[in-house]
């Protein structure tokens, strides 16, 4: 008897965050795109995709009242697995899934780690406005030989990455480098670094999560930015690519 095949393991959307049980329009979508290896087929634990539902959580909430719906993004495997840039693929595969479901409205992609490489991949999707890239991981190619991370894709999307300095997994630096290089071909590109915190940015949490939010609703509702990321937007290299994320920001953001 032959042996039976295996399903075809497949992304998914994880349940929307924002919808409050009532029938209501959806005006733009967060999706969230958790950090995963370098390597790895096996099915991905869930602990990464929990890792960023607090912050999904958080944006729908705050753009509930514009129509915001936020999807946790659950990959097919664990790795990043060379040329096959698995997570990158599920994230063009979950904005088709978007537009399917909702039509023509504006998303972002948020991504943390890998993911945050995957959502920069992504980013030339027609449905994305914006990309937010959290401690992003981004290969050196002087130490892999390999072709420097693309960044046309990035054209005409806003762009904001944050990065903590004291980064133990990922050189910071390489999200630098990879930020002067968009920056060149996409003048709404911005970094922000945060200052003595590690690549889970667990210490300065309140303010990065600010920070995500006012990026992530000015992007795709066309609010005012917060001033330290418009300041950030207009500033020239290198100011606003190492524009510093105060602590206490979201305190009072309009200021």
């Amino acid at each position: 008897m032959a042996q039976q095949a295996l399903p075809v393991r497949e992304a998914r959307l994880g349940k929307p965050l924002g919808a409050d049980g009532t029938v209501r329009t959806v005006n733009a979508v967060a999706l969230l795109l958790p950090g995963c290896g370098p390597t790895g087929l096996r099915r991905p634990s869930p602990v990464h995709a929990l890792t960023v539902r607090p912050l999904a959580a958080r944006l729908a909430r705050a753009g509930r009242a514009e129509g915001l719906t936020a999807h946790v993004v659950h990959y097919r495997c664990r790795g990043w697995n060379g040329a096959d840039a698995h997570p990158a693929r599920d994230a063009t595969w979950a904005l088709e899934e978007v537009v399917r479901r909702y039509g023509d409205v504006p998303v972002a992609l948020v991504g943390t780690g890998m993911g945050a490489r995957a959502a920069l991949h992504a980013a030339g999707h027609p449905a994305v406005h914006a990309v937010l890239a959290l401690a992003p991981w981004l290969p050196d190619p002087r130490r892999f030989g390999a072709e420097p991370e693309p960044v046309k894709q990035l054209i005409g999307r806003q762009v904001l990455l944050a990065h903590g300095t004291n980064d133990e997994r990922v050189d910071p630096d390489l999200s630098y480098r990879y930020a002067q290089r968009a920056k060149k071909i996409n003048r709404d590109t911005c970094r922000f670094e945060v200052h003595s915190d590690s690549h889970s940015l667990h210490q300065h949490r309140a303010e990065v999560h600010a920070l995500a939010t006012d990026f992530v609703l000015g992007a795709l509702f066309a609010r005012a930015y917060a001033r330290p990321v418009k300041d950030a937007l207009a500033a020239p290299p290198p100011l606003g690519l190492r524009m510093p994320l105060a602590s206490g920001f979201g305190a009072s953001l309009r200021h």
